[in-house]
């Protein structure tokens, strides 16, 4: 095409902050879903059955609040991003919206990756003990909170990204 203008850097910035962003949220959705169905049962020699749920692990309940959270603060960054996209103008203006948004970013990030960290360990050391232990492995349980650490960590990279765009932001103050 002769005569366009390719799009400005800034632009770019703006709409690849977006996508991170869009990222984040499918990966903690899919996160927060996976955890939240998840429950298991064995049954044992003498054919009863031993139930399990997410919600019987604290390490589960604050992997859920981490997604939460990090869910809660994604949506608001991307109406945001949105409307800096479509209209080129931040709607929250001057060095508060820019503080706002990469302090936000590395607040949420160390929240989702200590909320992921924490669902791989507990995943790792209770599945250990239930299998070594008492025998009863409830492997489809731990699989599905294993998938769902996983995804919360992705969305911890993505967010971790996003950091480092929202810092090239920051107004260059001394």
């Amino acid at each position: 095409m002769e005569g366009s203008v390719p799009p400005s850097s800034s632009t770019i910035s703006r709409t690849a902050l977006l996508v991170l962003r869009v990222l984040t949220f499918v990966f903690l959705l899919i996160a927060l879903i996976l955890i939240s169905i998840n429950k298991g049962s064995e049954v044992l020699e003498n054919g009863d059955s031993i139930k399990i749920k997410f919600s019987d692990l604290r390490t589960y309940r604050y992997m859920i609040a981490s997604i939460v959270i990090g869910f809660a603060y994604n949506l608001f960054q991307m109406a945001l991003s949105i409307f800096n996209v479509v209209s080129g103008k931040r709607l929250i203006s001057g060095d508060f919206g820019y503080q706002l948004d990469f302090y936000g970013d590395k607040i949420i990030s160390y929240i989702l990756a200590t909320g992921a960290a924490a669902g791989f360990g507990a995943t790792m050391d209770v599945h250990s003990a239930l299998s070594g232990l008492i025998g009863l492995p409830f492997d489809s349980f731990f699989e599905k909170a294993n998938a769902s650490a996983s995804l919360l960590f992705v969305g911890f990279l993505f967010t971790a990204i996003a950091s480092v765009y929202t810092s090239y932001a920051l107004p260059k103050k001394t």
